[in-house]
């Protein structure tokens, strides 16, 4: 049972079932986000809803809803996601570089310093 708490209460898994939630969330707040542009877009091209656009007898305004659903959710995605995490990455690893070294890699740094200082014994 208690490898079972731990594999719960692990880290990683907590941060993925709240990724999860808030994806979910996230994914109501672009789709009725792209219904309102691709409503101002029909509404600026005189055609409220693309689905029925059939030049030709050929059914294209399907595929032109799926199209621009798709970019409007890609450019959304990229510049409310994508830029803002790969801005904090670079801050926070540069925060990290500036910090002072860790314990044992200043112990290691002092042993090599005493070891390049010894006199050598050659024969």
């Amino acid at each position: 049972m208690k490898g079972f708490k731990d594999f719960i209460m692990r880290g990683n898994l907590v941060e993925l079932a709240v990724a999860f939630v808030m994806g979910a969330a996230f994914a109501s707040v672009v789709t009725t986000f792209t219904a309102v542009l691709l409503s101002i877009l029909g509404k600026a091209g005189g055609r409220p809803n693309f689905n029925s656009y059939n030049p030709g007898g050929v059914p294209v305004g399907v595929f032109l809803t799926a199209l621009i659903s798709f970019l409007i959710l890609a450019a959304v995605v990229y510049f409310f996601v994508v830029k803002p995490y790969e801005a904090a990455r670079t801050r926070f690893a540069r925060q990290e570089e500036d910090a002072a070294p860790a314990e044992d890699v200043q112990l290691l740094k002092e042993i090599r310093d005493l070891l390049a200082g010894r006199p050598t014994g050659t024969m």
